[in-house]
């Protein structure tokens, strides 16, 4: 007798995300560029609403995720076979750049919020991206051993953002952890070539320090004062402020102290990637965020699209103030939309093979 056919297990299973700690909407546009479905984001900047919103269709709420209540979140994931909760805690008090800090930051608490969440509403899938610094942090160890004690298979690992097409020297903590089984950590394509500077932003339209796209408002370069311009025009592609004659070097830099900090006041370089983006991109002193050979500093656009986000990513409202330091934040502590669509490949695959079985 011939077998019939099952329309249940033929049916493609829906996946939702709720993401927290959302930001602008970089991991949520990753995960739903491999195909998941999201439902909602939270943080606590209501200028994340536009991006998130405009770009990912999904719900924004303005939240604390250390306010939220498990019966919220629920209700944004009703109608999905597979739930997925995501996110990425504010990486300050893991960040080398806080590296003074001494004592636990009230934000660590952000993380506890987080873990209770998974553990209360047991979705399927529960992933999160943060700096590197975080694994060496007692808190890591609480968050994996929660989930696991929860019933989770957990998988994390560091990774490098330019094994997944991300035209920058950035490496994240990714961790991935399911209930429907063993899961994977995202690898590398075979054959996949690093994105260069030069591939990422050569083609957008050339600009002045202080000058702005007519046909793209986030194609916008900062000003530059007479000195810096000087100090720009006497920089070289990789190089360091150590190019520049003595008369031009920063009163801070001539100390002893002053010669660990190479890579501030540096050019980009065509044919590499770039640094890792931060919150201050937009800045020539900032760090290596000198155009390889326009006489500026990286472009907002030039910035995002670094990050991996497309070329039309929209940031603030078609008649919205934009605002470097604004819009800078928003894209340095994004996480890549190229890594989010990597985690939500092995996502979906996971889900299909978890089917089958």
């Amino acid at each position: 007798m011939s077998q019939q056919p099952n329309p249940a297990a033929d049916r493609v299973p829906v996946v939702k995300v709720v993401d927290l700690f959302c930001g602008a909407g970089g991991l949520a546009y990753g995960l739903k560029a491999a195909g998941l479905e999201i439902a909602a984001g939270v943080d606590l900047d209501p200028t994340c609403r536009h991006p998130f919103e405009s770009n990912t269709a999904g719900h924004f709420e303005k939240a604390s995720v250390s306010d939220l209540k498990c019966e919220t979140v629920a209700r944004w994931f009703e109608g999905a076979d597979v739930r997925v909760l995501a996110g990425c805690a504010p990486c300050q008090p893991f960040s080398t750049y806080s590296q003074k800090r001494k004592t636990p930051d009230a934000r660590w608490s952000l993380l506890r919020s987080f873990l209770a969440l998974a553990v209360d509403l047991r979705p399927e899938i529960v992933t999160m991206e943060n700096v590197r610094g975080l694994a060496a942090k007692p808190i890591w160890a609480e968050f994996v051993l929660g989930l696991k004690a929860a019933g989770y298979h957990v998988v994390w690992d560091e990774v490098s953002c330019e094994d997944f097409g991300v035209p920058q020297t950035r490496r994240r903590l990714v961790l991935i952890a399911s209930i429907l089984g063993p899961i994977e950590m995202p690898k590398r394509a075979v054959g996949a070539v690093p994105v260069t500077v030069r591939q990422a932003i050569s083609a957008l339209p050339k600009l002045k320090a202080g000058q702005t796209d007519p046909d793209d408002p986030l194609h916008t370069a900062s000003k530059l004062s007479d000195v810096n311009m000087r100090r720009m025009k006497a920089s070289k592609p990789g190089g360091t402020w150590r190019d520049w004659p003595e008369a031009l070097r920063a009163a801070c830099h001539l100390k002893k102290s002053g010669e660990t900090y190479p890579s501030v006041y540096g050019r980009m370089e065509w044919d590499a990637a770039a640094p890792t983006m931060t919150t201050q991109c937009f800045g020539f002193g900032n760090g290596r965020f000198g155009h390889p050979e326009q006489d500026r500093a990286i472009s907002l656009r030039e910035a995002a699209i670094i990050q991996s986000f497309p070329a039309g990513y929209s940031f603030v409202e078609p008649k919205g103030r934009l605002t470097f330091a604004k819009v800078g934040m928003l894209i340095g502590n994004a996480v890549p939309p190229k890594l989010g669509q990597a985690i939500g490949e092995v996502i979906k695959s996971h889900v299909s093979s978890a089917q089958t079985c």
